[in-house]
């Protein structure tokens, strides 16, 4: 069986065996087929700088190294939020059932190199961020047609000494989701999604050196129409649907820190 048969055969029995707990309703259909690969890896192949700018425009915010009380991404143009949807029942539950089975399923990656041995990967790793994304392409793959808390796409770390601490974890949806799809996945009234928006990457050729970044990547260019006047390339968005969840937090409205 050729590689990309197996991975789509594999796919099919996961989708077939997972428990009913484990899907989300009305799951969002990926923008093409995912094959033995990730939408997320796929494009941080092709669009290299824009994928660094989208890590900057949140890893780079200030207020990400500190309290996550101060954070406040939908101030900043290269980042689109939902809006807290009014409270339904049964979404307090959901939302800590959900805490409850990540919690448990992502304690042993406490130790940053078990997450290392398990397949997460650390998103450009010689960039200094304040929280690094250990990534687990895999989970991308299936993310893309089902939600399973127990297994997100990626890990949350800040530096420590000279290893890593866990402190949240990623789940990521097609670009595709609908936001009642989204909801079905993790209640709106909870927690914020959010997508990567409105890049212009520099001309192609051009030195990173003499790159004006306070223009461009995740700099004040943030319409097409100002980055075909600086002579750049727009990139409309970058990756799916992300949401944070800090499951070890004392503080509840510090889980779903947004």
């Amino acid at each position: 069986m050729q590689p990309r048969a197996f991975a789509t055969a594999a796919l099919a029995a996961a989708l077939l065996f997972t428990p009913l707990g484990a899907r989300a309703q009305n799951s969002p259909k990926p923008a093409s087929p995912a094959g033995d690969t990730s939408e997320m890896q796929r494009e941080t192949d092709q669009y290299p700088e824009a994928a660094k700018a989208a890590n900057d425009s949140m890893s780079g915010m200030p207020g990400m190294s500190g309290d996550m009380s101060h954070m406040d991404m939908s101030a900043n143009p290269h980042m689109f939020m939902t809006e807290l949807a009014p409270k339904q029942p049964g979404d307090d539950r959901r939302a800590q059932e959900i805490v409850d089975i990540l919690s448990k399923s992502i304690a042993k990656y406490k130790d940053y190199k078990a997450a290392l041995a398990d397949g997460y990967q650390i998103f450009m790793p010689k960039v200094p961020q304040s929280i690094y994304h250990f990534t687990n392409y895999r989970n991308a793959v299936t993310a893309a047609f089902i939600f399973n808390p127990g297994h997100p796409t990626s890990l949350l770390y800040k530096k420590s000494g000279d290893g890593y601490e866990l402190v949240g974890a990623m789940f990521t949806a097609p670009k595709t989701a609908t936001e009642q799809q989204l909801n079905d996945r993790v209640p709106l009234s909870v927690a914020r999604w959010h997508e990567h928006v409105n890049f212009c990457m520099p001309p192609r050729g051009t030195p990173p050196a003499q790159v004006d970044w306070k223009k461009f990547g995740a700099g004040s260019i943030a319409t097409e129409d100002a980055c075909a006047a600086a002579g750049g390339r727009f990139v409309k968005q970058i990756f799916g649907w992300m949401v944070h969840v800090y499951p070890f937090q004392q503080d509840p409205t510090q889980v779903w820190a947004h």
